[in-house]
């Protein structure tokens, strides 16, 4: 009878020790709100330039912040509410655009109009924090590793360079698993492990995307005539951007900018006078279109238009 305790215990043991190393268990929560995207009505996808992702921090590499934003783009793109462009189509040195480990959005926003953009997103890393939890006795043991995230979005106007969106949130994962006989404090699976880090700075952007696609609805949808020849106008806007054919345009100057004559700060730009309107006929290009004037007269190039 001894034999058969000792048989069972044995079996028992060794299922037990089994379970223990079962794949960890990850649990995300967020300290933040989210907003659902709202879509109105069947109007042109707006166009959001993402700049590079910045650090507060110098330590960490710059691919983790490369992958995070094309992942991102990448993202925002696959919504089909907006269409996000990289910031190397400016085609400009964007290190004259920083100050203080931030952007001078405003500025970059003015350069970004003539590629159609009508917002500029800066996003960057604040902190990434580990933590770890665990028994302090026992052969055992129940390790818990906790890794948080605190990241940031800014979004500016691409005409007026008025900020309409400014969050930080922190986004955290907690893995759980037992290690088996070891010590915890010679634990080396936090700095073994880049795969984590880089899923959950990705997961702290990408959980931006609802509150931007949100904010951009504040925003007018433009674009810009880019070229003309005769009777074509050429927009720069197009298909992939949700112009249809047979689709009415106004056309627009831009308007004159207003300051605060006490702060002397930038309130906006006032809207420019209405030339006329123009009838989509074609498209060229990635994502162009080809217009005839319906109304009015004295288009130009980089001429603002806006959904009639």
């Amino acid at each position: 009878m001894e034999k058969i305790f000792a048989a069972l215990f044995f079996f028992s043991a060794l299922g037990c020790m089994t379970l223990d190393h079962t794949t960890p268990k990850s649990q995300k929560t967020i300290k933040d709100i989210n907003y659902e995207a709202r879509r109105d009505d069947a109007s042109p996808r707006k166009r959001l330039m993402v700049l590079p992702f910045l650090d507060e921090s110098d330590s960490r590499p710059q691919e983790l912040r490369d992958r995070a934003r094309a992942n991102f783009i990448e993202q925002l793109n696959r919504t089909g509410e907006v269409i996000a462009l990289d910031s190397r189509e400016l085609k400009v040195d964007l290190s004259k655009f920083r100050e203080s480990n931030q952007y001078k959005l405003a500025e970059i926003a003015k350069t970004a109009q003539a590629l159609g953009v009508v917002a500029v997103l800066e996003g960057k890393v604040v902190d990434i924090r580990i933590k770890r939890k665990a028994d302090n006795v026992g052969v055992v043991r129940n390790l818990s590793t906790v890794f948080e995230v605190v990241a940031q979005v800014r979004v500016v106007t691409g005409r007026a360079g008025r900020e309409v969106f400014n969050t930080v949130k922190t986004v955290t994962v907690e893995e759980s698993g037992v290690r088996v006989g070891e010590r915890v404090e010679a634990d080396r699976f936090l700095a073994a492990n880049p795969e984590m880090i880089e899923l959950i700075v990705n997961e702290a952007f990408v959980d931006f995307m609802p509150q931007v696609i949100s904010a951009l609805g504040q925003i007018s949808w433009e674009g810009r005539i880019a070229a003309i020849n005769g009777d074509r106008i050429y927009l720069n806007v197009g298909r992939i951007s949700g112009v249809q054919v047979g689709d009415l345009l106004k056309v627009a100057e831009d308007g004159d900018d207003v300051y605060d004559p006490e702060s002397g700060s930038h309130i906006g730009r006032v809207p420019g006078r209405l030339k006329g309107t123009l009838e989509v006929i074609s498209y060229f290009g990635n994502d162009g279109a080809i217009a005839v004037i319906h109304s009015g007269a004295g288009f130009r190039e980089n001429d603002r238009i806006e959904i009639y």
